[in-house]
């Protein structure tokens, strides 16, 4: 991961971009991989952890309509967090992991492990959303793991598109 977390801090300082985060299921994780890197202060303006439905729409917008549509574990949902810590931070980027860590609250069509994540970016007049959606295997903190590695990725492959 330390690679990954590399070219991320490294495209953010060479843009002048500024990253935000929207948690659930990692409960703060991927921000506590950043902030373990000394001087992140100029590029990670802060995350939101919202693990409720009512943190998810009082703390980042997120609409009570597209909750009971889709439900907190879905692409939709993870756009409006995204977009929603974006602009609550004001940075060009934000990131937001919705998803089941387990080992319980899994369902058939979406058991545990499933998590969606969501891009939101912003420069100058372009704008770019982006989600998706991962099945990981393990225990809790493996699942959390994996999608914290799996954030930090998307979030460069998404950047590098700039």
């Amino acid at each position: 991961m330390a690679t990954s977390l590399d070219s991320l801090l490294q495209i953010l300082r060479a843009h002048g971009w500024t990253v935000s985060f929207a948690e659930s299921c990692t409960g703060g994780h991927l921000s506590s991989v950043l902030t373990a890197e000394a001087g992140i202060s100029d590029v990670f303006m802060g995350s939101v952890v919202s693990y409720s439905n009512k943190a998810k729409t009082e703390l980042l917008g997120v609409r009570p309509e597209t909750l009971l549509a889709k439900g907190a574990v879905s692409e939709s949902v993870a756009l409006e967090m995204a977009g929603g810590a974006r602009e609550k931070f004001h940075t060009n980027w934000s990131i937001a992991i919705t998803g089941i860590a387990g080992p319980s609250g899994g369902t058939p069509e979406k058991p545990v492990g499933t998590v969606c994540f969501a891009v939101s970016g912003r420069w100058d007049l372009e704008e770019r959303n982006r989600s998706a959606t991962c099945h990981f295997d393990g225990d809790r903190n493996s699942i959390q793991s994996q999608s914290v590695e799996y954030a930090i990725g998307m979030l460069v492959a998404e950047m590098k598109k700039k």
